[in-house]
């Protein structure tokens, strides 16, 4: 199964649809980065009874939701993931999906903007299976392929990166250190997680309006410590990235490409 979701296609589908949309937008991504900062931390000190007239959440908020997603699973076990399985030039194509990924993601952020539901409360409710189905419309199977894909990710949610391979994370570690039962850990998590999304995507962006900030200081506070550590092994590494990205490790016969490919395949589907 993973071979055939992160093949050669996935690459070069992902990686080109990001290089159109960077290529359509002007590169917006570098262009607007000022203006993206200044919106988002004009959220973070809005009053109350301003937070709320655009959206449920601030954008503030709306950013923290999606790092919480990626801070420790995506940036740690990510990267060394793909670091073992397709070795260093897997971190150079990690680098250019994060590049032009962020074309891809201001894309499906307009489009869930464009086509998102306004309830009669005032609520609201988007994403990828709206803009499928109504941006579709008009074309046959728009509905079926919104079904199709929220039961897709639903389960990808459910059975890979949505929560358990934290929750395995989170209780190995504190197994393996403390002793912890794994079925307590599960509860407890489950308990905390239950308290947290009860209160819908509102009870979600104030919590992690608190937590995330801290985890991105700890985050980039340990890596900067761990680079310093290592400042002399830094120009040394980069250059065996970008080397490795591009020259086969092993460049006999049939197999002088792959050591490429399996960079590029490991690299864009962690990054």
């Amino acid at each position: 199964l993973e071979r055939f979701m992160y093949s050669e296609w996935f690459v070069i589908t992902l990686l080109g649809t990001g290089l159109l949309l960077s290529i359509r937008t002007r590169f917006i991504q570098f262009r607007k980065i000022g203006t993206a900062w200044k919106m988002i931390f004009k959220g973070a000190f809005q009053k109350e009874e301003e937070l709320h007239k655009e959206g449920d959440i601030s954008p503030f908020q709306a950013l923290n939701t999606a790092l919480a997603a990626t801070v420790g699973l995506g940036n740690i076990a990510g990267v060394a993931t793909a670091l073992a399985l397709g070795g260093p030039g897997a971190i150079f194509w990690m680098w250019m999906t994060a590049l032009f990924g962020m074309a891809t993601i201001y894309g499906e952020a307009m489009l869930a903007l464009k086509f998102r539901s306004i309830a009669e409360d005032g609520s609201m409710a988007g994403g990828p299976m709206y803009y499928i189905s109504k941006g579709l419309k008009k074309a046959h199977g728009g509905k079926i392929l919104a079904a199709v894909f929220a039961v897709t990710g639903s389960m990808a949610c459910l059975l890979s990166t949505g929560c358990m391979m934290q929750s395995n994370s989170i209780a190995l570690s504190f197994n393996t250190s403390f002793g912890v039962p794994y079925w307590v850990s599960g509860v407890v998590i489950s308990v905390f997680t239950g308290l947290v999304t009860i209160g819908g995507i509102k009870r979600i962006g104030i919590v992690v309006e608190k937590l995330v900030p801290f985890m991105i200081l700890f985050f980039i506070s340990a890596s900067m410590l761990i680079l310093l550590i290592n400042i002399r092994e830094i120009p040394e590494n980069l250059i065996l990235i970008v080397r490795s990205a591009f020259k086969p490790s092993a460049a006999i016969g049939g197999f002088a490409g792959a050591s490429v490919i399996a960079a590029m395949q490991y690299g864009v589907s962690r990054g």
